[in-house]
């Protein structure tokens, strides 16, 4: 009898100390491509959470409890995006980093609406993503934008073809331009905006086509763009085949630019492309690596042999605006904590002061020009210089 007394004690005290741990852990999921052809950006994303988490666990955590995070790879397949998004509603996740793609945080976050949750991307960049009232969004997503509490620390397709626009129709004048992209969200998405900015100033493209994600073999598209002589080679897309394409331009001897934005903003994209990656133009925001706010944790970074280049910090600085916003609402419940969001302050974050308009987009989109160019070391590398 006094052993089994004991037992319940033991036991009684144990379910506590669970509860107790558990009440103290904040689960934060973070969503992208850890395995894949895009495991790379998958990395920044989850690379830059964790270096969040821990840092922000460090100095106590969030409202006194520590952050838990939890990893979903979604191979940036939009339906492993739902089965990744159906996975955190199981185990608890109220807050979620992510997802990399547009096409993937798209229908992801619908789960996430579905079940009063709240996203923060650093990277789609697809206008639809927080725009979706608009008419290239399409009819069947206008009805998810009044609940939908999704926000991204980078900026907007839009913007950003804005940019590349304004650089082929006025410092590339003249040049005989193709339009090429990989048919998803975000390639297709940023390719039109580009597009539509140097139609709209007098540039007719030669060519506009579409290839498929996973494609090898781009033997004929070259051999088209070729007999049309084409100068300017504009690509939406991720580095996987943008490098590919690049290297066959060249194997093909196509000696025409190639004009992409943040979807290469990978050291792969040299790795797979080879030397004739050299000379490629590209548009990203100023390199958040060079922010003086960014030194300290950079370094924390390169001392574990990480390089924390593309979205690494927009991901840490997303958790850093969550931890935030949870302390200003002085609540855990995602409604409350967007609303935080959306009233307009700026938060202090490792990439700089950024605050949020009423869609969930920030408002100080900055993208420049950079180069792919060989460094001091012989290495390609991007760089505005």
């Amino acid at each position: 009898m006094t052993k089994n007394w004991i037992k319940g004690i033991v036991a009684g005290a144990s379910m506590l100390l669970a509860t107790a741990a558990y009440a103290e852990t904040l689960k934060i999921g973070v969503a992208g491509p850890i395995t894949g052809p895009n495991a790379a950006f998958g990395a920044q994303l989850q690379r830059g959470a964790e270096q969040a988490a821990a840092d922000i666990n460090a100095n106590g955590g969030i409202k006194g409890m520590q952050i838990e995070i939890m990893v979903g790879d979604d191979v940036s397949d939009p339906k492993q995006g739902v089965s990744v998004a159906n996975k955190f509603v199981g185990d608890g996740v109220k807050f979620v980093l992510g997802h990399f793609n547009s096409g993937v945080t798209m229908p992801a976050s619908e789960v996430y609406r579905e079940n009063g949750m709240m996203a923060i991307t650093p990277s789609a960049t697809n206008i639809c993503v927080t725009d979706r009232k608009l008419g290239p969004c399409g009819d069947n997503w206008k009805e998810a934008a009044p609940d939908l509490l999704i926000f991204r620390t980078c900026g907007r397709d839009d913007q950003q073809g804005a940019v590349a626009g304004k650089y082929i129709t006025e410092t590339l004048k003249g040049k005989v331009v193709a339009v090429i992209h990989d048919k998803t969200p975000y390639g297709q998405g940023l390719a039109d905006a580009t597009k539509g900015y140097i139609n709209a100033n007098g540039v007719t493209e030669a060519i506009y086509e579409g290839v498929n994600t996973g494609d090898k073999d781009f033997s004929a598209l070259i051999s088209k763009m070729k007999a049309a002589n084409v100068e300017i080679v504009y690509w939406g897309g991720l580095h996987t085949e943008g490098g590919l394409i690049v290297r066959q331009m060249r194997d093909q001897g196509m000696t025409a630019v190639m004009m992409s934005g943040d979807g290469i903003t990978s050291d792969e994209f040299a790795s797979i492309g080879g030397p004739g990656v050299e000379g490629t133009l590209m548009t990203f925001p100023p390199d958040p690596r060079k922010r003086p706010e960014a030194a300290a944790i950079v370094k924390k970074f390169t001392d574990a042999g990480f390089n924390p280049e593309a979205y690494t910090l927009y991901t840490y600085a997303a958790l850093e605006i969550l931890k935030a916003a949870i302390e200003k609402a002085d609540s855990l419940e995602p409604a409350k904590v967007a609303a935080v969001m959306y009233g307009g302050d700026a938060f202090k974050t490792v990439i700089g002061d950024i605050a949020f308009d009423n869609k969930g987009d920030i408002t100080r989109p900055d993208y420049v020009l950079y180069t792919w160019k060989k460094n001091a070391e012989g290495k390609i590398k991007y760089t505005t210089e």
